[in-house]
């Protein structure tokens, strides 16, 4: 195992994000996402996107880390997603995500992926779950 600091921080983060737990142990305050189909997101929008991206999926969604490159305060990790939604249907995908880090913690979070499984399979259940959720 890689005991490269920022290696360790980045699979500790992407492990969190299947679990649908970010903590202030692995996120600075001031911590900011972009994604390609959800856009800019500070902390609570993140973490309250993780967290309903888990109640679609089941089990926790992992994140199969095909490279991870580290330079400075920035990581590149090439990963692949396989895994099955709550209405069993299958969901897989190739991201990138580029982390900036700051004091040990994830200070920003870009990803990158084709927006279609989102938007096709994903979408439309995490939008019945949302419907469910204000009854």
């Amino acid at each position: 195992m890689n005991t490269n600091p920022a290696h360790r921080l980045a699979r500790e983060f992407l492990a969190a994000i299947g679990r649908g737990e970010i903590t202030d142990k692995l996120v600075a305050p001031d911590f900011t996402a972009w994604t390609l189909t959800s856009g800019d997101s500070d902390l609570p929008r993140f973490a309250g996107g993780v967290k309903m991206l888990a109640a679609a999926v089941v089990g926790d969604l992992v994140y199969e880390i095909d490279s991870l490159t580290a330079e400075g305060d920035r990581v590149v990790a090439e990963v692949r997603s396989d895994w099955e939604l709550v209405t069993g249907q299958r969901a897989q995908n190739r991201h990138v995500f580029l982390l900036t880090l700051r004091d040990g913690r994830v200070a920003s979070m870009s990803e990158y992926m084709d927006p279609a499984v989102p938007r096709e399979i994903l979408g439309p259940l995490i939008q019945q779950l949302l419907a469910k959720a204000q009854q």
